[in-house]
């Protein structure tokens, strides 16, 4: 059998007493735990937050930079990553005549010679044709949107007394080598 022990009123408060303060003590020592837990999160996420916006400042000047070059990518329609330097010439050659056959001018010679290195040219592509005079005028309209980095060097376009309605155009362009562009854009710290 278990024997009853008997507690007097004041060992009850003395009692009660203890267990109150054990968990007032308790209740002290893990809220402080938690706020320092919490405080640590906090003093974390303010340097993490702090550090995004710096990383955001700095790179503010390159979105713009961004923003302008994408522009400029999609309406020239090209791709400077895709351009590679021994069939860059053979592709353009092969683009513009295609640009020119599809817009209905004929394209009778095309001779393309390699240009000097050092000053920034690829290639200079010369050619003749022949076609109605709003088709010659769409040709070189669309030339800009071919994807290859191309400048008009001369355009000469006469009348053909032979065939009425008919119009020669004769051009040179100048392909621009992206390869040295690069080297040249790098900065310098």
């Amino acid at each position: 059998m278990i024997a009853k022990i008997s507690i007097s009123e004041k060992d009850r408060k003395t009692l009660r007493f203890g267990a109150i303060a054990i968990a007032f003590y308790l209740a002290l020592f893990i809220g402080f735990k938690v706020y320092q837990s919490m405080e640590a999160r906090r003093k974390s996420y303010l340097l993490l937050r702090e550090e995004a916006t710096r990383a955001q400042f700095e790179l503010q000047p390159y979105k713009d930079k961004v923003l302008v070059l994408k522009t400029l990518m999609e309406s020239f329609k090209l791709d400077p990553g895709k351009l590679s330097r021994p069939l860059v010439v053979a592709e353009t050659s092969a683009a513009i005549q295609k640009s020119a056959s599809s817009g209905g001018v004929m394209l009778a010679q095309v001779r393309e010679t390699q240009s000097r290195s050092s000053s920034g040219e690829l290639a200079t592509i010369q050619m003749e044709g022949a076609g109605p005079l709003l088709a010659v005028l769409g040709f070189l309209h669309h030339l800009d949107s071919l994807g290859y980095p191309l400048i008009l060097d001369s355009v000469a376009i006469n009348s053909d007394p032979a065939k009425p309605g008919t119009t020669k155009i004769s051009l040179s362009i100048i392909l621009l080598d992206f390869e040295q562009w690069k080297k040249e854009g790098t900065p310098r710290a």
